[in-house]
């Protein structure tokens, strides 16, 4: 799918979901004074993390991050709802993904309140239209719904998960305490575990399961630029990837603009929300 279609589809999904009059939050990339703070990238990385933790959160259990980690001032959550899985051990492991998920907003959030940096709470989320956007991109029709059913839920799931890698991993180079580093690779590698469990988990899903994964792979594709940072769930030789790496075998890192072309859900430079973040991210970096 080329970019130009995918922003044909990703606006036509937005404008059903209503973002007319939306105003940016943050100050943006270009009036941020020298190098980020390792609070600021910590501060960018929450965003993220509440997005994923709302995600299994209520899928899970109907319920998202509760009242006192949302922070001051949060925004609405759109969609999302209990998933009733087929399968106990899926549900065991998702109900394991969010609460690891809500452990990294608690721990991103107590880091931030221990710097100079102001708390930002909970940016608005949007887990409706977002993904009737990304699906209808993906060839996946126009009314994807990642709650429908546990399959759904695990390809809602993938369109995440390499995703937090790769930003993490791209994200190492501008931390630069010791502790902070080493706290930011544990979080990385259990992202990695959430990732190839849900590569794993779809492969045992089945043929449309598998072809729906990459399908969304190659949609995400479209958005970052032409820097080699996917691999779909199976090549065109038939191998499947449970681990997406480069020649070295290391894992792809996404710039801070890349990770925000992909949840903004548009290739354009400039965009400072959209996706599923409907007013942007929250804190010193919100535009690519």
């Amino acid at each position: 799918m080329n970019r130009a279609l995918m922003a044909t589809a990703v606006a036509a999904g937005m404008a059903g979901a209503g973002c007319a009059d939306i105003v940016p939050q943050g100050l943006g990339l270009a009036l941020t004074p020298g190098p980020l703070t390792d609070p600021a990238v910590f501060n960018f990385a929450l965003n993220l993390e509440y997005l994923e933790a709302e995600y299994y959160l209520r899928g899970t259990s109907g319920q998202g991050v509760p009242d006192g980690d949302v922070g001051p001032n949060p925004g609405v959550v759109t969609g999302g709802r209990q998933v009733a899985f087929r399968t106990p051990y899926v549900a065991e492991f998702m109900a394991e993904i969010a609460n690891d998920e809500l452990h990294h907003v608690q721990f991103l959030r107590r880091t931030i309140h221990n710097s100079p940096l102001v708390e930002l709470g909970r940016p608005a989320i949007d887990l409706e239209g977002s993904f009737r956007a990304a699906g209808q991109a993906a060839g996946l029709g126009a009314n994807f719904d990642p709650f429908a059913d546990e399959n759904s839920f695990l390809l809602g799931a993938f369109l995440f998960e390499d995703v937090g890698v790769t930003a993490y991993n791209g994200a190492a180079k501008l931390i630069s305490g010791r502790d902070s580093l080493e706290a930011a690779a544990g979080i990385l590698a259990v992202e990695a575990y959430h990732g190839a469990l849900i590569r794993t988990q779809i492969a045992e899903s089945g043929e449309e399961a598998i072809k729906a994964a990459n399908a969304i792979s190659a949609a995400r594709d479209t958005l970052d630029g032409p820097a080699p940072t996917e691999q779909g769930l199976r090549l065109e030789d038939g191998r499947f990837i449970i681990a997406p790496s480069d020649a070295n075998g290391a894992a792809f890192k996404r710039t801070v603009q890349q990770v925000l072309n992909v949840v903004y859900l548009s290739p354009d430079k400039g965009v400072g929300f959209g996706g599923f973040f409907p007013k942007g991210v929250n804190g010193v970096v919100h535009h690519t």
